[in-house]
């Protein structure tokens, strides 16, 4: 794939990588769907779903000491329970069915979910331990097609956590999710020579874009990052459902 690919292609993959890790940076997540997207129109989208795996590990790294202080840990670890039982399951359906039809099942479900959302609906108590873990298990599925987050970030913006707290704990949560999908793809044969190369051309960029979107994140108001991060993943699951549908 890496030789096949124009000086155009490498240059549309470098500016989409880029964009993708700024708004990582700012909102917390969104990337993995932003670079799949764009990443489709000129390459095969699976070589980089293991490739936003393997550069989120690296990343949540270096954001780790500024985010550690909001992560809400009582609300990530039952979604992480329900994730891991779902991960293999989510891996095996990517590999069998292909990633539009996994990624359009999603789509339409967090659309959904957005219009909702932008319609000034939220949840009036925090969910139990049962409901967070039901989240985590429909995030764990679609975590092979790497828009896992998107179900368990439109759980939060309902929750109507402080933004701080919703971004380091979305940030956490993927990150072990990743750890676990990790392997799993490697088990699928999904991840080869390639995922590491990309992944070390594109991690420069990424530490950029982090580095851009985290200084934004600073400087912006509660409510303005709640319809940020709302308009987002409508945006993401636009993206995702026409990517399906036209391929």
């Amino acid at each position: 794939m890496l030789t096949d690919l124009s000086l155009v292609a490498w240059i549309w993959l470098a500016v989409i990588t880029f964009g993708a890790a700024f708004v990582r940076g700012y909102s917390g997540f969104g990337n993995a769907a932003l670079l799949i997207a764009g990443a489709s129109l000129v390459a095969d989208p699976m070589v980089f779903v293991p490739v936003i795996i393997v550069a989120d590990i690296v990343l949540t790294l270096l954001q780790a000491r500024d985010i550690r202080a909001h992560i809400d840990w009582k609300r990530i670890l039952p979604m992480l329970v329900g994730s891991y039982l779902t991960i293999p399951v989510g891996v095996q359906i990517l590999s069998r069915i292909g990633i539009d039809t996994a990624r359009s099942v999603i789509a339409v479900f967090i659309l959904v979910m957005c219009g909702f959302l932008l319609a000034g609906w939220r949840l009036h108590r925090m969910p139990g331990k049962t409901a967070h873990a039901g989240v985590g298990m429909v995030a764990g599925l679609a975590n092979g097609a790497s828009i896992g987050g998107l179900p368990a970030a439109a759980f939060f913006a309902a929750s109507g956590v402080p933004a701080a707290t919703f971004r380091a704990s979305i940030i956490a949560y993927f990150t072990l999710m990743d750890l676990w999908t990790l392997p799993n793809m490697m088990v699928a044969g999904l991840v080869g020579r390639e995922t590491l190369i990309l992944a070390a051309l594109g991690l420069p960029l990424m530490i950029a874009g982090i580095w851009a979107g985290s200084r934004h994140f600073l400087r912006a108001s509660p409510e303005s990052f709640r319809r940020f991060a709302i308009w987002l993943l409508a945006g993401l699951s636009v993206l995702s459902l026409a990517k399906a549908v036209i391929g």
